[in-house]
């Protein structure tokens, strides 16, 4: 029996690791705290844990644990909106927020795996190793770099401090990200709507993307690290998103050519890609999907059929 909290459970990612730790572990005792900024009650269905609605940066939530035991932490609750340019807000909500889970794993001496980013990367034309950190190009990658820093103050205080650079994650329950979901989301439902894709000039630029059910394995197998340590998370190749289009277009049965316009960001990493030798190393982890099957996947399983639903509720409504 386990008693397990999933920070930033109703979002993208923390909903896929509390139904997968709810699948692997069924007598886990589950709790899962989120504020529902950009995520949905709706990405938990069948779920049979408790749940705590508060903002993991404020104190009140903590109250909770007074008289709870605690064996593992999972935080993944920040803001994750990269154009997001209020710099205090992003400090506080996800350094100040790390900080609380931080003095929360102390106290109850649980293990903690947390989710850093790619983003403390900034620009590189290379595979990214894990001491390639600490060039953020953005206020997000910055945050993520300070808690990174911040999580080393207090190794030896907590049983086991993991951290997961996650690189372009994808896959099922990241609708109510909004415009910070995927862009492999974003140009799959242009294109099911049959929208040509827009994409920066000129369609180049890289990324590791990187399918959610190879994240959750990862953290998941992040437990078994017998150190504290910074591991990548990401497919561990790189595509354009030239090619992302070439694949939905397989994935779906269309021919739609790319729109391209103009980038207005000018910290916008141009090519992303893990090197991920360290993390099979240190935690005995390769990725299961290539970009490729995770898209088809996605698309296939679980993006049409969510299209045919939608599509079957509209028109019974509307007799």
């Amino acid at each position: 029996m386990k008693n397990i909290l999933v920070t930033g459970g109703a979002g993208f990612i923390g909903s896929n690791l509390l139904l997968e730790l709810q699948n692997r572990f069924p007598k886990a005792n589950l709790i899962a705290l989120d504020d529902f900024r950009s995520a949905s009650f709706k990405n938990l269905a069948g779920y049979g844990g408790d749940f705590i609605a508060a903002n993991v940066a404020e104190t009140d939530w903590l109250k909770s644990f007074k008289n709870r035991p605690l064996d593992i932490i999972f935080h993944l609750a920040s803001i994750t909106d990269t154009t997001v340019l209020d710099e205090k807000k992003m400090m506080f909500d996800n350094v100040e927020g790390f900080r609380n889970i931080l003095d929360l794993a102390v106290e109850k001496k649980s293990v903690l795996i947390y989710a850093s980013s790619a983003a403390v990367y900034g620009s590189q034309n290379m595979p990214m190793k894990e001491e390639h950190g600490g060039r953020p190009n953005n206020i997000y990658g910055f945050s993520k770099w300070v808690m990174e820093n911040l999580a080393k103050t207090y190794e030896g205080k907590i049983p086991r401090i993991i951290g997961l650079r996650y690189f372009n994650v994808f896959g099922p329950r990241e609708s109510f990200k909004g415009a910070a979901a995927s862009m492999i989301y974003q140009l799959a439902h242009q294109m099911m709507a049959g929208k040509r894709p827009r994409v920066f000039k000129y369609g180049e630029q890289k990324r590791d993307f990187v399918y959610v059910k190879d994240v959750v394995a990862l953290t998941l197998q992040a437990l078994e690290a017998k150190e504290n340590t910074v591991v990548n998370s990401g497919s561990g190749g790189s595509t354009s998103f030239n090619e992302v289009i070439d694949i939905l277009n397989e994935a779906l049965g269309t021919n739609l050519e790319p729109e391209y316009f103009d980038n207005p960001f000018d910290f916008y990493q141009n090519f992303t890609q893990a090197d991920m030798s360290y993390t099979a190393k240190a935690l005995g982890f390769k990725p299961k999907y290539s970009t490729r099957d995770g898209i088809i996947d996605y698309v296939q399983n679980y993006l049409l059929k969510d299209q045919k639903s939608k599509a079957e509720t509209a028109s019974f409504r509307s007799i």
